[in-house]
């Protein structure tokens, strides 16, 4: 007979590996359902991975509650994972007139959020911490407390703790339906299906689709498009902090920061799209990118692109969170976690058990957390490739050992499909894009991603 559990959750992005982590430490039997070959396979796998103060959220609201929460519990449970914190501070630049006047709003909200660091610099100490910068700018706002942190490796840790703790976690299952019967949802899926108390959809850019399982749905998911660009690592000096646009009423606009594997990132566009699966890169709208971070940091005209990559945002038609129990279903519904999701979902992850606590009984007492760190991929502290034996280089491009590949696809929770595998070690991520190492790659994989490539293997 299927096992039945306390709790389901639909989703195996950043927030979904939260709300599983947060539920297995409070002793409950939690299973964890994504549809795509490995963790991180919908809106969570790209992001500008920036740890966020909640200094420019709407005031009141649930998103800077929980991303505060969240930022709070990172600070704090960080170290014990190996997970890197870049302590970069930010500064929000103006550039006119129009924007250096809306500089004394932002911080007057920073303050009204609780942050109440922020304040305004003066251009002379603006251009002593970035000298790079293009002269012109007419005003500065500094947010310390903004970071660089890696937005692969955290959820990694959340579901590596949650499974330590008795929590499951299945991939390639989809969830295609569900009746509720007495008190336990009999969800369908693509594995079978799967018994639970309750149900937390966390499903993202699907949510809206998930939702409909318990109700008609109270939002509708718009994705919104991100395209990115990623300069090569000699760049990553060009500038110290996260310079950050004065926000719009759409967007908040083009971001030029560190990444924590050694690059300089510039991006996001913001473009709706129909499409919730695929996010393409576009031509037009990667130059125009390039032209603005070369605008900004004029020095970029001398370094080359690394990379480039699109995500999707699981935008709904309200900017706001949309987080709801609904007691007499078994059911928490958790949409429209935007951009800020990736450090709200620790303190997403502690709301949705509060609502469980509230309408669904409680947790069965938080026991000793049983840590899980996870290899380290941030250049700011030492990585395999540095220790006195590192074994084989297979990526020359981001220096991964074969080791670090082997070490991927083995363990509680290993590599479920290519793209898993990369985000857990950076292979094929570097310069020539596994032009030189795929080959390599492939033989140390093989038999061990399902469904993933196939090569022969000959001597």
């Amino acid at each position: 007979m299927n096992p039945v559990f306390d709790v389901a959750v639909i989703g195996g992005g950043v927030v979904g590996c939260a709300v599983l982590r947060r539920f297995a430490l409070g002793g409950l039997r939690a299973v964890l359902l994504e549809r795509g070959g490995d963790l991180l396979s919908g809106a969570s796998k790209a992001n500008s991975a920036l740890l966020h103060t909640g200094f420019d959220a709407p005031p009141g609201s649930l998103e800077v509650a929980c991303m505060q929460a969240g930022y709070r519990e990172y600070l704090a449970i960080h170290e014990r994972f190996g997970l890197p914190l870049m302590r970069t501070g930010g500064v929000v630049v103006a550039w006119t007139a129009d924007e250096a006047a809306r500089l004394d709003a932002i911080v007057a909200q920073a303050h009204a959020n609780g942050v109440a660091d922020v304040q305004r610099i003066d251009l002379p100490a603006l251009y002593r911490r970035e000298p790079n910068l293009a002269p012109g700018a007419t005003g500065a706002v500094e947010v310390p407390g903004e970071h660089v942190i890696d937005a692969w490796s955290a959820p990694l840790a959340y579901a590596l703790q949650a499974i330590a703790h008795g929590a499951q976690v299945r991939r390639r299952c989809e969830v295609q339906g569900g009746e509720r019967e007495r008190d336990r949802w009999v969800l369908a899926t693509s594995q079978g299906p799967v018994e639970a108390a309750v149900v937390v959809n966390c499903a993202g850019l699907h949510g809206d689709h998930v939702e409909r399982i318990a109700r008609t749905p109270p939002f509708e998911i718009r994705p919104r498009k991100g395209q990115f660009v990623v300069f090569d690592k000699p760049a990553f000096d060009l500038v110290q902090s996260i310079v950050l646009p004065v926000p719009t009423e759409r967007t908040k606009g083009v971001v030029v920061c560190r990444t924590a594997y050694g690059n300089l990132l510039v991006g996001p566009t913001a473009e709706e799209q129909s499409d919730r699966d695929h996010a393409s890169v576009d031509h037009d709208a990667l130059e125009a990118l390039i032209a603005k971070g070369r605008a900004l940091v004029p020095a970029l005209a001398d370094h080359g692109v690394n990379a480039v990559y699109a995500g999707l945002r699981p935008a709904t038609e309200r900017k706001e969170y949309r987080i709801e129990a609904l007691p007499d279903r078994g059911w928490i519904g958790v949409g429209g976690i935007r951009s800020t999701g990736l450090t709200a979902a620790l303190g997403i992850a502690q709301h949705v058990a509060a609502l469980h606590v509230d309408h669904f009984g409680p947790l069965r007492g938080d026991v000793e957390p049983i840590w899980t760190p996870v290899p380290n991929l941030c250049e700011a502290r030492p990585r395999r490739w540095q220790q006195a034996d590192p074994g084989e280089i297979v990526c020359h491009c981001e220096l991964v050992t074969a080791h670090e590949i082997d070490a991927a696809l083995s363990g509680p929770l290993p590599a479920g499909d290519l793209g898993g595998l990369k985000r857990r070690t950076r292979c094929m991520m570097g310069r020539c894009q596994g032009f030189y190492c795929t080959w390599r790659v492939m033989q140390l994989a093989a038999g061990r991603l399902p469904d993933g490539p196939t090569v022969a293997l000959a001597a």
